[in-house]
């Protein structure tokens, strides 16, 4: 399937963002602090340690941090909310306006990309949110868009052994969640059976505020069967612009060699000239 767009529309909101984007009529600022949903342990609790400028038109729907091999290429793109693993694997989520397929793009150690599509079983939404690869680097979590109480698995694409670009990438279990999520933009493992994710939750209704930032506690690691989710609200995802509106929470990434989280939060109005920052944060 060809790439027809460098970026891809998660949601009719994000088509609507990504227009915004281009027209100077959005705003990107990152970090995390807040009031909090529900009573959080101190290993939660995430401090500001520094930020540097964010380009929205790069930055708008995700980020991602890898570690590249020695002598390997070093130009990677951002597209949606993609996610690495610590061989050297790349992959960006994307997915069309119709039919019955999604794809995840994946850039190899060596530079070359590889496009592996999965055919939609009964009940799966197209929307293709983000990608979460596991610790271990075999298996790769993704979402839906709207109200869910699942996650899905797949085997990671090109570094999975069940995997090849000519086949169906199968899905291979669903994470099963003890709380409903809403418009979860975002995810990255933290360890091999933690995540946090960002949600763009506009109504506040299922923790009590909107724009959470999401922990869930997996019963086990992935092993390709499946598996429940503890879901735990940590705290409200900042708000912060010199202008007014909507904002929209986006991607997150966890580095793990340097414990540093990130977030995007795309602010309203014409702040995207002036606030794109990415703040990172470290664990207290």
């Amino acid at each position: 399937m060809p790439l027809t767009r460098p970026e891809r529309p998660a949601s009719p909101r994000a088509r609507q963002r990504c227009h915004a984007v281009l027209t100077g009529i959005a705003a990107l600022a990152l970090a995390l602090s807040g009031s909090t949903a529900s009573a959080a342990p101190a290993a939660d609790t995430w401090n500001e340690v520094g930020s540097d400028r964010a380009d929205p038109l790069t930055e708008s729907q995700g980020l991602a941090s890898g570690e590249v091999p020695a002598g390997g290429p070093r130009g990677w793109n951002h597209v949606g909310d993609p996610d690495a693993s610590y061989d050297g694997h790349y992959v960006e989520p994307y997915q069309r306006d119709d039919g019955n397929t999604k794809m995840f793009r994946v850039q190899a150690p060596d530079g070359s990309w590889s496009e592996y599509v999965h055919e939609l079983g009964d009940g799966e939404a197209l929307n293709n949110s983000w990608s979460a690869i596991s610790p271990d680097g075999r298996w790769m979590l993704s979402g839906e868009w709207g109200t869910m109480d699942r996650l899905l698995v797949f085997p990671t694409p090109g570094v999975n052994p069940d995997t090849s670009p000519s086949a169906d990438l199968p899905l291979a279990a669903t994470v099963h969640l003890d709380h409903a999520v809403r418009d979860v933009q975002g995810c990255d493992f933290t360890d091999a059976t933690t995540l946090l994710c960002s949600s763009d939750d506009p109504a506040g209704t299922l923790f009590g505020i909107t724009k959470p930032l999401l922990q869930i506690d997996l019963a086990a690691a992935p092993d390709g069967t499946d598996v429940t989710g503890h879901v735990t609200a940590l705290r409200q995802l900042p708000l912060r612009s010199a202008c007014s509106g909507d904002f929209e929470a986006e991607g997150i990434d966890y580095d793990r060699r340097t414990g540093t989280l990130r977030v995007i939060v795309v602010s309203p109005g014409f702040c995207v000239l002036t606030d794109s920052v990415t703040y990172r944060f470290t664990r207290g």
